[in-house]
């Protein structure tokens, strides 16, 4: 379901994806099935969703940013593609542009969790299940299972698959949440 009010111009859109008021999609865009695409959110070329994905308002997914299934991207977090970037029409720097060597690729993967406001810069990978905090700038890689919270973003714990926190217990790490258990080599 595409909101009359959205732009989509992209022709892979999953089954059952919904695509909210003032949204843009980009052609050549990857948007996979059921997921949700909030208000105000931009997908640019060469971005790839996930199936089962919610991209809440305001965010934008650049190129060269991959979120795999099941990914949680808050309100107004921000993602980048070039570690140093200016303007392709600023002379100086035009001849950079001229081809893509420039893209620094992302990698969210499956479950990850990125709260409001979030940053993360471009090159780095997101563990599967890795919960980034509320206004976390993320400047390296993220296990998998890391609650990262802070800017700079630093780990402060591990996450359940269900997204709680995780309590270490007899070398055992649980959740109080849905009483899943994990040991240390899960991470």
């Amino acid at each position: 379901m595409f909101h009359p009010m959205a732009l989509v111009e992209s022709e892979e859109i999953g089954e059952g994806t919904c695509i909210w008021a003032y949204a843009h999609v980009m052609p050549g865009a990857r948007i996979g099935a059921n997921c949700n695409i909030g208000d105000h959110a931009f997908v640019e070329r060469g971005a790839v969703v996930g199936d089962n994905v919610t991209i809440k308002n305001g965010v934008c997914v650049w190129e060269g940013v991959h979120l795999g299934d099941g990914v949680f991207v808050g309100p107004n977090a921000v993602f980048t593609n070039d570690l140093y970037p200016r303007s392709p029409r600023l002379g100086a720097a035009a001849a950079r542009y001229q081809d893509k060597s420039w893209l620094q690729p992302t990698y969210v993967e499956e479950g990850v969790t990125i709260g409001a406001n979030a940053t993360i810069l471009c090159g780095v990978r997101l563990g599967r299940y890795a919960f980034i905090g509320a206004g976390a700038v993320v400047t390296r890689d993220v296990a998998p299972h890391a609650m990262m919270l802070g800017a700079p973003a630093r780990q402060r714990g591990w996450v359940c698959h269900c997204g709680y926190p995780l309590e270490q217990r007899q070398g055992i790490w649980g959740c109080g949440q849905c009483d899943r258990t994990y040991t240390a080599d899960a991470f």
